[in-house]
């Protein structure tokens, strides 16, 4: 009865013959402390409501208790409106950072951090599949599978408090990667544009998930799914955003209109792979780089006119890691299965482009992870081991340092590396000598997923957890 009415349990307990005093005084203290508990979450529900998802957790579902804010009755979505943080908070608007180059260029880091880690600020379940998480108006948003449903959603950067979800009913499982979504959702101007592995493309109000519009990007332009799903990250130019459904008949590579999902042009006939589409500006032309499932090619942003292409074959179309820019006419790309790695100059020629290798080797064989460039050498994990390179020359500077199939971003002279393990790691950015500065388990299990960072803070998830540290001096 004091679970419930602690008054009335404390009634109850003194009016009773058979309890001594002074057990009856020991109880009451109980009754009181636990009715300040029972007062606070009272007033958490009757002022934010209460629901309860079931979340995958490593075996089976746990249900996860949700406080959210009190849903308005005209709101026909059936979806919360949060107020909105300070933009000042940060951001980290897609997959990789505004550029998708993998350089966090926020508030400076502290790099001395305790045996046990730098302060967690919160850890959540969360549901499956390899999504990283992007950050811009004090939330974080990324794609979860639960139960039957793909499902958006955005939490507080502060807490890990889910403010909003937005389901759709889509499955995708493989006997590898296992289930769930593969991509990471894009923040543009108060929008958010999510894409599901087996090819759902949603425009959402980033403030309260409420749909602006939704197409199937593989249905629609009459192609099959890759083997591992649709992975690849939408991509804002302008007015456009620009997905790879990898479509026959000029259906590759396509922009909708970013307001209202109208179709704007189809371009190339390439297979898709796994690799998300970049603006870059390379011999000074502004352009979409893409990595299909056997080609590179540069594209205009207007109409998807093709610039430049070459090829590019990786063993079973499994193209994965981004490209990285080496300078304003270069850029790298890398592969595992025993491919490694090209750097290329793209230089005007006539009316047209001339691409030319400059360098090739299997030094560096990224594979699930892409690689980051600072002060003219390139830092990348080389299957499972981090590696050096002289970007100009591709030439090894150092090999060490194992993370299994984790993945890495740069910020300020250090390289922060999520590992295969869920390890989190502090490493030197420097071609002179391997140096860990730091290694702490950041969360529990297999860890694909890129971390996201924003303010000062990392933000970590896998397929069953996510958790947030605050690497801030």
């Amino acid at each position: 009865m004091t679970f419930f009415l602690p008054p009335l349990g404390l009634i109850l307990l003194w009016c009773s013959s058979q309890i001594r005093r002074s057990t009856k005084l020991l109880g009451t203290g109980y009754v009181l402390a636990y009715s300040v508990l029972y007062l606070v979450a009272l007033v958490s529900i009757l002022a934010y409501g209460f629901r309860v998802d079931l979340i995958k957790w490593r075996k089976g579902y746990q249900p996860v208790f949700v406080v959210s804010k009190r849903l308005s009755n005209d709101n026909k979505y059936g979806l919360s409106h949060p107020e909105i943080h300070d933009s000042h908070s940060g951001s980290w608007t897609g997959f990789r950072g505004e550029n998708r180059d993998g350089v966090y260029r926020g508030k400076a880091i502290g790099t001395n951090w305790p045996t046990s880690g730098p302060r967690q600020l919160w850890r959540r379940a969360v549901g499956s599949g390899y999504s990283s998480m992007t950050i811009a108006e004090g939330l974080v948003f990324t794609i979860e599978q639960r139960r039957e449903k793909e499902v958006a959603a955005a939490y507080d950067a502060e807490s890990g408090r889910e403010i909003w979800r937005q389901a759709w009913k889509a499955k995708f499982d493989e006997a590898f990667g296992g289930e769930g979504p593969r991509a990471t959702p894009t923040y543009d101007d108060g929008r958010l544009y999510v894409q599901g592995a087996t090819g759902n493309l949603l425009c959402l109000e980033a403030a309260s998930g409420r749909l602006n519009w939704q197409r199937n990007i593989i249905v629609e332009n009459q192609t099959d799914l890759t083997v591992y799903g649709v992975a690849t990250s939408p991509l804002i130019v302008d007015e456009k955003v620009i997905v790879l459904p990898g479509g026959r008949n000029r259906k590759s590579v396509v922009a909708y209109n970013k307001f209202n999902g109208a179709l704007l042009w189809q371009s190339m006939s390439d297979r898709q792979a796994y690799t998300s589409p970049m603006l870059v500006t390379l011999a000074g032309e502004k352009q979409i780089l893409v990595v299909s499932a056997r080609d590179i090619m540069g594209l205009s942003p207007e109409e998807g006119r093709l610039l430049w292409q070459t090829q590019w074959v990786i063993p079973n179309d499994n193209a994965i890691a981004q490209p990285v820019l080496l300078g304003p006419t270069r850029f790298l790309v890398s592969a595992g299965y025993g491919v490694g790695s090209v750097a290329f100059e793209l230089t005007r020629a006539n009316s047209g482009f001339m691409l030319r290798e400059l360098w090739r080797n299997r030094y560096l064989k990224n594979k699930f992870s892409s690689s980051v460039v600072f002060n003219g050498y390139i830092y990348g994990l080389d299957e499972t081991i981090l590696t050096c390179l002289d970007a100009a020359t591709g030439a090894r500077q150092w090999k060490e340092g194992r993370y299994g199939y984790g993945q890495l971003l740069l910020a300020g002279e250090h390289l922060i590396i999520l590992g295969e393990d869920g390890t989190l790691a502090l490493v030197d950015a420097t071609p002179t000598e391997y140096r860990e500065r730091a290694r702490f388990q950041a969360i529990v299990g297999k860890t694909w997923n890129y971390p996201a960072m924003a303010n000062g803070k990392v933000f970590v998830r896998n397929a069953a957890e996510m958790a947030c540290y605050d690497l801030g001096q």
